[in-house]
């Protein structure tokens, strides 16, 4: 029937005429002849038993490769292959695989979808598997390999990590070395992940403030306004001892005053449980605390002042944590 290539010659048979067209447009598959009828069964057992070896050891190797892919989490459907050199080894590995598996089972396997393959067999027909061309100046405003070079020696520079990347390509154009726009560099340091010097250039901040080894040692003395719910306002006057966390005066005044400080202080002094030194007032450098009424009673011996982060690194943290959780915890 091939040979004369009629399909009514094994209509005669019952063969129905569309199996015979298939038979003609079809290939000519494996046949099984009687020669390996010839070899006796020891021979044949010999080779069963060898071949099923190698499709131990072959499936074995399978399992390891893939065992090896999923650790490394290589997944074709989320990872671009740039270089022209790799999809024509992927190529080449898919012909040689449909020997043995169709088409679409050696693109399940790599996770290749369809439309990606026949866009690379179309690329490779033109020669442009790549997807950078060699030449850099194929475009006019195209970067060259020594330009980004020096992009990315500006941006992982520690010399110039106090300067925005925005602004560092500014300065890389007044200085004539790269000319390209701060969108460029964005993009450059978002696709190949350069990281900008973070280095700590400030003091490390203390881990504890200031702390008094005996009562009447240190006081901190500050001023705070309490909003009322009628809409009005008073002031609060406080004086705590750093030893004991103790409130040693307080006053609440509907005007703001200075001499609301002179008058909590001497009677926190009255209440003193030694007399032995001065202590030592920390205050702010507020209006109430630096004025000629407390310089007087600086110069009278009662007590010494230190005014925060001026006098000392240290903040009057203490008496503005007790503001805080007397509002918050207890007013509020």
């Amino acid at each position: 029937m091939r040979t004369a290539g009629d399909p009514n010659i094994v209509a005669e048979f019952g063969v129905p005429r569309s199996t015979a067209l298939g038979w003609l447009r079809g290939e000519y598959g494996p046949v099984a002849t009687t020669e390996i009828l010839d070899r006796d069964t020891a021979q044949l057992q010999a080779e069963n038993l060898k071949l099923r070896r190698c499709i131990r050891m072959l499936a074995a190797i399978v399992r390891l490769l893939v065992a090896l892919l999923r650790a490394l989490d290589v997944r074709l459907d989320r990872t671009r292959l740039p270089e022209g050199s790799a999809k024509t080894r992927l190529l080449g590995a898919i012909d040689r695989a449909q020997s043995a598996l169709p088409l679409r089972g050696a693109l399940r396997v790599l996770r290749l979808s369809p439309s990606r393959y026949h866009q690379w067999r179309r690329a490779e027909q033109a020669c442009e598997l790549d997807d950078q061309v060699s030449c850099p100046q194929s475009t006019p405003t195209r970067l060259t390999a020594a330009e980004i070079l020096a992009i990315r020696e500006m941006v992982e520079s520690p010399e110039y990590r106090h300067v925005p990347t925005g602004r560092l390509a500014i300065l890389v154009q007044r200085l004539g070395r790269v000319f390209a726009a701060p969108a460029t560099w964005y993009r450059l340091v978002r696709e190949r992940g350069w990281r900008r010097p973070r280095t700590r250039v400030h003091p490390a901040k203390p881990k504890a403030g200031v702390r008094a080894s005996k009562p009447d040692e240190l006081w901190h003395i500050d001023m705070t306004v309490i909003r009322l719910l009628d809409g009005t306002k008073v002031y609060l006057h406080a004086v705590i001892d750093n030893f004991s966390r103790r409130i040693l005066a307080w006053r609440v005044t509907e005007n703001f005053s200075v001499a609301t400080t002179v008058t909590i202080v001497q009677e926190a002094d009255r209440g003193a449980a030694t007399r032995d030194e001065s202590p030592t007032l920390v205050a702010d450098a507020g209006v109430e605390n630096v004025n000629s009424e407390v310089d007087g009673l600086i110069e009278s011996g009662l007590l010494r002042r230190v005014l925060a982060q001026r006098d000392f690194t240290f903040s009057n943290s203490l008496i503005e944590a007790w503001w805080r959780t007397l509002k918050h915890q207890w007013l509020f």
